[in-house]
Parts: C-alpha cells; sequence; structure tokens
C-alpha cells in the first residue's frame, strides 16, 4: 500500500492511493498540495454521492447547554399594569460541520453520521430537532417580552473517508477530520433544555407606538 500525505492551508487533508487486492493498478502520480481538493469539496462528493464515503471513529464530545435565543413573538404592554397572555413558541435546532455549514438538510452527509454514530454508540444521532409549546408571560407597563430558548448541544468528531472509483485528484481516497455540532436528546450527561421568559424596558420609539395602540383600546400588542 502506498501513502501520499498532502498538507493544505492547514486542513490537513490525507490522501491515501491503494489498488484493491488481487488487483494491478496504476497509481496516479501524487498531486501537489495545491492541486488537491478542500475539506468542502471532498464533503460535497460525500453529500451528493460521488464518493463513497464513511464517518471513521466517531467519538461524541459532552453535551453543553447550548446559546438562549428567541422563539416566539414580542408581547408589549401599553397598559399601566402588568399583562399576562399566554405565547406559543417554535424551536428548530440543526447540525453545522467545523466550518459553520449546515449538514441538516440535502445529501446524505446526516444520514452517514447517523450510522456511524449508532454503530459505535448503539443509538442514534439526530441532525435536527424541532420542538413547540406555550407558555404563560407577564409583562409590566412599558416593556417588552418575548419567549427564549436553549438546546442541548453536543459534538462528534471523526474523520471523513472519501472513496472513488477512478482517481480524484490523484487519488482513489482522501481523508478528512471533521466535528459536528448538533441537538442532543434532553438529559444528555445531565444537561436540560431551557425555556424563560425575557424582558426589557420599549424604546422610546416603541413607546411612542405602542401609546398610539393604547389610545385605541388595545392594552398590550404583540409583534414579530
Amino acid at each position: 500500500m502506498t501513502k501520499s500525505r498532502t498538507i493544505r492551508h492547514g486542513s490537513r487533508l490525507l490522501a491515501l492511493s491503494t489498488a484493491s487486492l488481487g488487483l494491478v493498478a496504476a497509481m496516479a502520480i501524487p498531486a501537489a498540495a495545491d492541486d488537491g481538493p478542500t475539506p468542502e469539496q471532498l464533503k460535497a462528493d460525500c453529500a451528493s454521492g460521488e464518493g463513497k464515503c464513511s464517518f471513521n471513529e466517531p467519538t461524541l464530545g459532552k453535551a453543553y447547554l447550548g446559546d438562549f435565543r428567541r422563539v416566539s413573538n414580542s408581547l408589549y404592554n401599553c397598559s399601566t399594569s402588568d399583562a399576562t397572555q399566554s405565547m406559543g413558541w417554535s424551536d428548530t435546532v440543526g447540525s453545522t460541520d467545523s466550518a459553520g455549514v449546515s449538514v441538516t438538510a440535502g445529501g446524505n452527509i446526516a444520514g452517514i453520521i447517523d450510522l456511524s454514530v449508532t454503530a459505535t454508540y448503539s443509538h442514534t444521532w439526530s441532525s435536527s430537532h424541532t420542538e413547540n409549546s406555550s407558555l404563560n408571560m407577564t409583562v409590566k407597563p412599558g416593556e417588552v417580552g418575548w419567549i427564549s430558548r436553549a438546546q442541548v448541544t453536543q459534538t462528534v468528531s471523526g474523520t471523513w473517508q472519501t472513496h472513488y472509483d477512478s482517481p480524484k485528484w490523484g487519488h482513489y481516497f482522501w481523508y478528512v477530520p471533521d466535528t459536528i455540532t448538533g441537538p442532543a436528546p434532553n438529559g444528555t450527561d445531565g444537561q436540560n433544555n431551557a425555556v424563560t421568559v425575557k424582558t426589557r424596558t420599549m424604546t422610546t420609539a416603541e413607546k411612542n407606538s405602542c401609546s398610539a395602540d393604547a389610545q385605541k383600546g388595545k392594552a398590550f400588542v404583540v409583534k414579530r
């Protein structure tokens, strides 16, 4: 087995060209560093199916609670007393790779990762999680409130192996390390999803608009 190593712009891509057992194959001349693929090109071939890919030796990181983000409309209290209303909310959390590119929609990437994690850890990995519900929220006069949510998050690190039927960029096999960040089941490593009500004081422009709504008999206003 002949090995050729290429380092491209710090991405540490490893190139390996081989001949199948029992066959004599003409080896292509190893490609120069600037002639090799980028990680994005290799993963694009994995997603499209042009490359026969696997995600090898997956390692799950410790789960943690992600950042809070707004998941509801906003409630503007235009009255002179506390305003309470039931607000619906919805949140969809996807997955991104080490370059910040989504791996949630389209292609084979999510399925390949799930297959690898399932085989190694005996439980499925999901590239996307959607949750929705409603919550009673109380907003003080002159304030605006909304609902925020934080998702339990986890990373999975491994190495993409891309195999081509014919040499591409001078080789049959290419390898690229990657880390995927995505949603984890509630309770993973003792971490739990969180939903909370957040409020702030209205701006002058919001108060002026709110006063006009209050004159029309609206105690509070719901806006996106």
